[in-house]
């Protein structure tokens, strides 16, 4: 299995394997984590609040295969939006919880610097990169991507920023740990953009 996206019931599933296959690869939604130990790339979708996706996760039984696909096997993982805040150490969406702590950070609510600046964040905006990566390649500086977002996050270490975006002052938009990887943005709905980020992180 080339790539498994991950049906832990709080994605938008087939937009994803959509963008997925127009990339040209083998893209399968799977909902059993044993699933994982057979995959070469996977996905971590998500669209709701950070708690209930953690609980999803552990009560399918999700983490403890991720932690060995990831962690020990070293497989390339994308988070997208609420995927991606996953990744991080924890979140403070209704309360404080645990997140996969692959790259150190904590997710929090994003703040609006003026009247004009709405939560959540939804529409297109640009990416400021701080840094190159495979995950970037192609991409210029300046480069639109669909986002819908209410919380951000908030990164520990500087090196796992890949990308910032100006709003609510700035938040990260793209994280790059070696081959774990995210966007807080949509590729899926991102369009030419989009379709270059997946096929970038299929090179990982």
């Amino acid at each position: 299995m080339e790539t498994a996206i991950i049906d832990y019931g709080m994605g938008n599933l087939f937009s994803v394997q959509r963008a997925f296959e127009k990339c040209n690869t083998d893209a399968v939604i799977i909902d059993n984590p044993l699933e994982l130990r057979n995959v070469e790339h996977i996905v971590l979708p998500g669209v709701g609040a950070f708690p209930d996706a953690v609980s999803h996760l552990r009560k399918g039984g999700w983490i403890e295969e991720l932690d060995r696909a990831v962690l020990k096997k070293e497989i390339p993982i994308l988070g997208i939006c609420l995927g991606m805040q996953l990744l991080a150490s924890k979140g403070y969406e209704g309360y404080e919880c645990s997140g996969l702590n692959y790259i150190p950070g904590e997710v929090a609510l994003l703040q609006a610097d003026s009247k004009e600046e709405r939560i959540p964040h939804v529409g297109w905006n640009e990416i400021r990169k701080e840094q190159d990566a495979v995950l970037l390649d192609g991409i210029s500086d300046g480069t639109n991507f669909y986002f819908v977002h209410s919380y951000h996050f908030c990164v520990k270490n500087q090196s796992d920023v890949l990308c910032r975006t100006d709003y609510c002052g700035s938040f990260v938009s793209v994280v790059g740990k070696g081959h774990i990887v995210g966007t807080q943005f949509h590729p899926e709905k991102s369009q030419k953009a989009g379709f270059q980020i997946i096929r970038n992180f299929l090179k990982m």
